[in-house]
């Protein structure tokens, strides 16, 4: 049996004590690491940015295993930045130490098998894109290269696809913004959203025909909706009245067609204040295209009528909230 020399002996009791330090060491490091990082969170709640920055950063220097605090510290640089100081080197530095964190974020959140640890991994992308939007870093390639990410993390996510529509309209790529659009439409053709966001593209490009189409297929989705059809009418009033290269028969048809949907929203809601009030709107337009003075006044007085009474109600309904 070999016997240790006495150096021997000293030499593992200081490699002994030696690892018991490195564990003490680094408990000590976890429990400082979670102390900051409760701080850093009641700070993020306050909304002292400043703060919470500072010890989300404490946080992660004593546990970098501490992987939510990347997309909160990223969040905390993030609201730091003042569009209104963008071009200020040190404003604009919030922005790169947020881009860095929230991509290191989605690298480790993404892969943990924590649920919550993933969805912070998506919300991580979500403000990294929106980041390099027009308002900040003002870099559609990078914000397309996220997005298109995050589509094949979820391709069933509708908002991803209208994400990326919006980045290819700001960047002139109409064909592409619209194939994103309908590319949403065939994941999700009951999503209400879609095509309100559709239509609004639409509208946005000229093709009014379009935009209506659009409506009334989301109407056909809800039909008891009265503001599926109320949004119908907003839109030919808006065109009537704002396109000028319309000829006075085509706003006559805009007219009609804006009161029958108007008329629809009020078969279903009767005290539908905003569709009351469109009616009287479109009321007045059809007034002014009116030859026939009779008939004119005629609409009109049917126009402050409809007005006295959504004013009516809306007195109603405030005194039915003080009460």
């Amino acid at each position: 049996m070999r016997v240790m020399s006495g150096a021997s002996l000293g030499v593992a009791a200081m490699l002994g004590l030696g690892a018991a330090l490195s564990v003490g060491c680094s408990q000590l490091g976890v429990v400082t690491a979670r102390r900051d990082f409760k701080a850093a969170n009641q700070a993020y709640q306050q909304q002292d940015y400043k703060k919470a920055a500072e010890l989300y950063e404490e946080s992660l220097k004593a546990d970098p295993t501490l992987i939510k605090a990347y997309f909160f510290l990223g969040n905390s640089y993030d609201n730091q930045f003042k569009p209104s100081r963008k071009g200020e080197p040190d404003n604009d530095a919030f922005l790169t130490k947020a881009v860095e964190n929230y991509e290191a974020g989605a690298n480790r959140l993404l892969d943990s098998d924590d649920p919550e640890d993933q969805k912070l991994g998506k919300l991580s992308l979500d403000y990294l894109q929106a980041a390099y939007n027009p308002d900040k870093l003002n870099d559609p390639a990078k914000a397309e290269e996220v997005v298109l990410k995050m589509v094949q993390l979820d391709p069933a996510e509708t908002a991803n696809y209208l994400a990326l529509a919006r980045i290819y309209e700001d960047a002139g790529a109409y064909p592409e913004a619209e194939q994103m659009l309908l590319r949403a439409r065939e994941v999700k053709p009951k999503d209400v959203t879609v095509y309100l966001q559709l239509a609004a593209y639409y509208n946005r490009q000229g093709q009014f025909d379009k935009t209506i189409a659009a409506l009334e297929q989301r109407a056909q989705i809800e039909p008891n909706n009265p503001d599926a059809f109320q949004t119908i009418a907003a839109y030919y009033w808006d065109e009537t009245r704002g396109d000028s290269r319309l000829t006075e028969p085509q706003k006559k048809v805009y007219v009609e067609k804006g009161i029958e949907a108007v008329d629809k929203a009020l078969q279903l809601k009767t005290d539908f204040v905003e569709a009351i009030t469109f009616k009287g709107l479109l009321l007045r337009l059809q007034a002014n295209l009116e030859k026939d003075p009779g008939r004119q006044q005629a609409l009109l007085k049917e126009a402050t009528a409809l007005s006295d009474k959504a004013n009516a109600i809306r007195k109603q309904k405030a005194a039915g909230v003080s009460d």
